[in-house]
């Protein structure tokens, strides 16, 4: 039999809380190399349908985490024409198979996996490189903007929030995160106010030229770069990354290729694994250190992620069994 766990069903499973130990187990899996995460290909479908172009781009992002009962793949489909459509522009679903038999075990509705596990990304890296109480800026208005300020909230003592987004998203980002926050939360007009006096500033855009001015950020900050990965899409101008004492990356050598870092010349060898910062072999130096975090998302969290909703779903009862 094969659980089938809607949108719904995952909701019903996931806890920021118990999500983030998930996470940060997994980073310090893939820190050791005690994983496998083969490289995720990508093609353009859709070609023939409406004309000769492609009309988006699939992907298959497979990784196991060595002992765990199953390994995932999650399937991948990126339209930019489905906001015409009223529909989400990325989709995703994850497959979960049983390692020791191969038998399938799980399909899963993968949407907010994948952004649940990112926004777990911006909370750790917050809660072991930030100061509390934390005043958090957000650049973005959308889905991750959301979850990377609940998920800082899980992680840290969050005292403030201020979104900055050039559309008018921002007052709605900034009201739907007021009523569900304990801190308050605002929406404001410019880059400078969303980042100044900020602990913690998270860029969640999809952005082709950087979002804020490396002028802007304080002494001390945390910038967390959750949007660009690709060579062509970029949110740090140099000013940031020049003015960082140390760049952690999530995925060192797929981060050095993203627009933030090789647009200034900054290479694999000199990124810090964010998994060292978990082992305590790296982090914060001083008070006064801006620190960068660059993420591009690994399939190994993705694993991770869906074993556990999915081991919550067998708990609870949670789903539907098929047969295949």
């Amino acid at each position: 039999m094969v659980r089938i766990l809607s949108d719904a069903d995952v909701a019903a499973c996931l806890d920021v809380d118990e999500l983030l130990p998930v996470v940060r187990s997994a980073f310090v899996s893939q820190g050791r190399g005690e994983v496998e995460r083969p490289d995720r290909p990508h093609f353009p479908v859709g070609a023939g349908i409406a004309g000769d172009e492609p009309l988006g781009t699939g992907l298959a992002m497979p990784a196991y985490v060595h002992g765990a009962d199953h390994y995932a793949t999650k399937l991948v489909g990126v339209h930019e024409g489905n906001a015409a459509r009223g529909l989400p522009t990325v989709n995703a679903q994850v497959v979960l198979t049983d390692a020791e038999t191969g038998q399938p075990a799980a399909f899963l509705a993968g949407n907010r996996i994948t952004n649940a596990r990112t926004g777990c990304i911006g909370g750790l890296a917050a809660a072991e490189l930030a100061d509390a109480p934390v005043t958090l800026g957000v650049i973005g208005a959308g889905t991750q903007a959301r979850w990377q300020a609940r998920c800082i909230a899980a992680a840290t003592d969050l005292a403030a929030v201020r979104v900055y987004s050039p559309s008018d998203s921002k007052q709605a980002c900034a009201e739907d995160l007021d009523a569900e926050l304990q801190a308050p939360v605002k929406a404001v007009e410019t880059p400078r106010e969303a980042v100044a006096g900020a602990a913690v500033v998270v860029t969640a855009t999809t952005s082709t030229t950087p979002v804020l001015d490396g002028e802007d950020v304080d002494d001390g900050t945390l910038v967390v770069a959750i949007g660009a990965y690709t060579p062509e899409m970029r949110e740090l101008d140099a000013t940031t990354v020049e003015r960082a004492a140390r760049v952690f990356a999530d995925v060192p050598d797929e981060a050095a290729d993203v627009g933030d870092l090789r647009e200034v010349g900054v290479a694999e060898a000199d990124l810090v694994p964010l998994s060292a910062v978990f082992e305590e072999h790296a982090g914060r130096e001083s008070d006064y250190e801006i620190l960068v975090v660059e993420s591009v998302g690994s399939a190994v969290l993705d694993a991770a992620a869906s074993e556990h909703v999915f081991e919550r779903a067998r708990a609870t009862g949670t789903g539907t069994d098929v047969s295949l």
